[in-house]
């Protein structure tokens, strides 16, 4: 059988990009979905889709930088099925912007909303029931969270303490049976970039990235199942960002050329 057959997954920004690839990788399992982002008519469209290729499925409009909503959508996915078996904190917000050309700073609090606390929020909720089902945690990270990226300042700074909180975590549950995965994406190609937040900050309106030459969405997918189902600690999926962990405690100054160059070159 296979592994997620049955088993009640939750994902927040399952509207688009990783989040959705992630829903219907998952769905021919015949999983129990709950798909969770802020824009009902995507999640609609999407827990369809899903339920085509086998899975159930409900859509859960939620905003996850309110504590309120983060605490509802675990409450509708209880009330649905019963449990909680694994929970994918997925939910992502980007800028790219010098630090010395932000005009708002507030664009910092913004991505550390989305990225830091709306994973913090929701996970906190949903584990009292995954305790009980010894379940599952994927926080989705990035290789930001692991090395300074120029240009996404504050969102490699929302990725670390994502990677942080989750590593604690880890500890934390060692006697529970949770285990926690937490997920390091190099580029993939996303609407997120495209929502990027500039300077101004404003959605830039057009990805910045040269999408042809980095992950697909889907492709990244099918590695976290993966991922998953082992409960591996970490999944980097690139050779660049392994290599850079590496990089980064004998030879920082290479890995910070290779950053700066990754940047320039967009891919």
């Amino acid at each position: 059988m296979p592994a997620f057959t049955d088993n009640v997954v939750v994902i927040t920004g399952a509207s688009e990009g990783i989040g959705r690839a992630l829903a219907l990788a998952l769905a021919p399992q015949r999983p129990k979905l709950v798909v969770s982002a802020r824009s009902r008519e995507r999640l609609a469209s999407l827990a369809e889709e899903c339920r085509l290729l086998g899975a159930e499925a409900i859509a859960v409009a939620t905003d996850v930088t309110d504590e309120r909503q983060c605490q509802e959508l675990i409450g509708k996915t209880v009330d649905a099925y019963g449990r909680i078996d694994t929970l994918i904190a997925n939910a992502g917000a980007t800028m790219w912007t010098r630090l010395d050309e932000l005009e708002q700073p507030g664009v910092l609090e913004q991505v550390m909303a989305v990225n830091y606390f709306g994973a913090a929020y929701c996970t906190r909720a949903a584990l009292p029931f995954l305790k009980q089902t010894r379940g599952r945690i994927v926080a989705v990270a990035s290789v930001a969270g692991l090395t300074g990226v120029p240009e996404r300042t504050g969102y490699s700074a929302s990725k670390h303490a994502m990677v942080g909180f989750f590593d604690s975590l880890r500890i934390e549950l060692a006697d529970t049976g949770v285990t926690v995965t937490v997920i390091a994406p190099d580029f993939v190609v996303s609407q997120i970039h495209r929502r990027a937040m500039g300077g101004d900050g404003q959605p830039l309106g057009e990805t910045p990235m040269q999408e042809s030459k980095i992950m697909t969405a889907e492709q990244c997918a099918r590695l976290i199942v993966d991922a998953m189902e082992k409960r591996r600690r970490l999944l980097i999926t690139s050779l660049r960002g392994r290599l850079g962990r590496w990089f980064k405690l004998f030879a920082p100054g290479l890995i910070d050329r290779i950053a700066s160059r990754a940047i320039r070159q967009r891919h």
